[in-house]
């Protein structure tokens, strides 16, 4: 061994050698998540200060977690440093047109990339980045469908955010066209991402866990009741997902598969339907326990 390399070793051994010889495990970065809540006035029949806040609160006596609350009147509706973050909660109902199309593809776009996860809570289906990610996913499936350059595919996008009958079509829908022996025109309607049912009446939802091994179902039971929610019913009209962790029936009546991933890009969407402002939803441990677990396995996949 040369004199140089002799020096560099005790140079280096004192500094490095400890921790390269230890068994402790090294401390894992903390989960950076951000709620979003549009903080409307209704929530105050079930929360004290905001649905988005309780949450916030719920997770920051965690271990591992950063959390942030933000809400949709705050400067840049919120949303100005979402690079310091690995999660985006989202939570909207009666506000979501006031969202920007161009702020929700910046999040899809991030989400894509891998450098967030984004999570739509309950009546967030009609967000707009969860509306941006499941048009993005069924453009990409239309393509996979129909994969001859030669295909004209025309996009129409729902007349706004209006709920279908029972009776409808359900989107995202194609209507593809022949001629000369191939497929030459297509048409996609795009996702609606709505539900012919719903009823805020309160109601206890059964809870019956489709995925026990998967992580966001961690310690939980393989059935449960949320005691109080509001009641969507299939069919949901959106891209199938990845995978359905969970189911939701109500006993007069709905189901809905509860928890749904896609993957987008480098990313995941992790739609998690149990809520309504109105119901405690966020203070049952069950409930907190799936956030919780969702927080720490999509912010452990995105790209730091």
């Amino acid at each position: 061994m040369s004199m140089i390399s002799v020096k560099s070793m005790r140079l280096f051994i004192p500094l490095w050698g400890a921790a390269l010889l230890s068994s402790a495990p090294l401390a894992a970065a903390d989960v950076k998540v951000l709620i979003w809540d549009e903080r409307q006035p209704r929530q105050a029949e079930a929360y004290d200060n905001f649905l988005g806040n309780e949450i916030a609160e719920r997770l920051r006596a965690r271990p591992g977690l950063e959390v942030a609350s933000v809400g949709l009147d705050d400067p840049g509706q919120g949303l100005g440093n979402l690079d310091d973050y690995d999660v985006l909660v989202w939570w909207g109902h009666v506000r979501q047109d006031e969202v920007p199309d161009e702020t929700g593809r910046k999040i899809l776009e991030r989400v894509k990339a891998g450098k967030l996860a984004l999570m739509p809570l309950h009546s967030a289906h009609w967000s707009v980045p969860f509306m941006e990610a499941m048009f993005a996913r069924t453009r990409t499936e239309a393509r996979r469908r129909y994969p001859d350059p030669k295909t004209e595919i025309e996009f129409v996008k729902p007349p706004g955010r209006h709920p279908p009958t029972y009776e409808s079509i359900v989107t995202p829908a194609y209507y593809a066209y022949k001629k000369g022996g191939r497929v030459a025109r297509v048409r996609v309607d795009l996702p609606n991402c709505v539900f012919p049912g719903f009823r805020p009446d309160g109601a206890p939802s059964m809870v019956t866990v489709l995925r026990p091994g998967h992580p966001i179902m961690k310690g939980l039971p393989r059935r449960f009741e949320i005691p109080q929610t509001e009641m969507y019913d299939e069919p949901f009209h959106v891209p199938e997902p990845d995978v359905a962790l969970f189911r939701e029936d109500w006993r007069h009546g709905g189901r809905f598969r509860g928890g749904m991933i896609w993957n987008m890009g480098k990313g995941k969407v992790f739609y998690f339907r149990p809520g309504h402002e109105q119901f405690p939803v966020f203070k049952d441990a069950n409930v907190m326990k799936i956030v919780e677990n969702a927080v720490r396995w999509l912010g452990a996949q995105v790209e730091r």
